[in-house]
């Protein structure tokens, strides 16, 4: 501790006759080290009780809230889920929950396209869109890894004005990332689905296939006519 308090004359005795001094100290016997010992305790006391200089908090505030030199700033967060073999994403903020899930109850003359049929979730009922059919995904499953969990999902998202429950094989979580984090699709990308995404996230070695939500929201909307 190398605050000026307590450097005074009066409560330095540790760099005069204790551990950092010439260890004179009669109490080191007892104490061992200078930091046992009240005197050093009671001086530690009076350095952390000091008020705070004026504008303290608002300088650290700011040098925590800038980003280091060369690190992206993470201003985009996405929701990370899979169906099929694809991993996929849709910005978090469309999320309104996420639910257990559940069978949905079938429409009458309404058993072809994306729409399901509805699902109650959280005392409401709401179309169930299927994803897969959307994007031409089959149902092929992706091989589970040894000790790897798989958490299937109802999620509830909100596109517009409309709310839909889409079943997901596996939900990852949410991940932040900087909007260049972002890479164009490949060109060699010709399936149906690849139209419906902005682009490609890479974390690791996992791709990640960032949906456009204006589109996906205008498909579905499209299917309730």
């Amino acid at each position: 501790m190398n605050h000026s308090d307590m450097n005074a004359p009066e409560t330095n005795c540790w760099n005069r006759i204790g551990t950092r001094g010439d260890r004179s100290c009669e109490r080191l016997d007892g104490h061992g080290h200078c930091r046992h010992c009240d005197v050093y305790a009671h001086a530690a006391a009076k350095v952390m009780q000091r008020p705070l200089p004026q504008d303290y908090l608002k300088e650290w505030a700011a040098s925590f809230a800038s980003p280091q030199p060369g690190q992206k700033l993470a201003d985009r967060s996405s929701l990370v889920f899979r169906i099929g073999c694809e991993w996929l994403a849709l910005p978090t903020h469309l999320a309104l929950t996420v639910a257990e899930p559940r069978s949905p109850h079938r429409l009458p003359h309404r058993n072809t396209g994306p729409l399901l049929g509805i699902v109650g979730i959280q005392g409401r009922i709401y179309p169930c869109m299927s994803l897969a059919a959307l994007l031409g995904i089959t149902e092929e499953q992706a091989p589970a890894l040894p000790g790897q969990r798989v958490y299937p999902r109802l999620l509830l998202m909100q596109f517009g004005r409309q709310a839909f429950g889409l079943p997901v094989d596996d939900l990852q979580g949410i991940h932040r990332h900087a909007s260049d984090d972002l890479q164009p699709l490949p060109a060699t990308l010709i399936e149906s689905r690849h139209r419906y995404m902005r682009g490609i996230l890479v974390v690791g070695e996992q791709r990640i296939g960032c949906l456009d939500e204006e589109l996906i929201g205008y498909q579905l909307n499209g299917a309730l006519r």
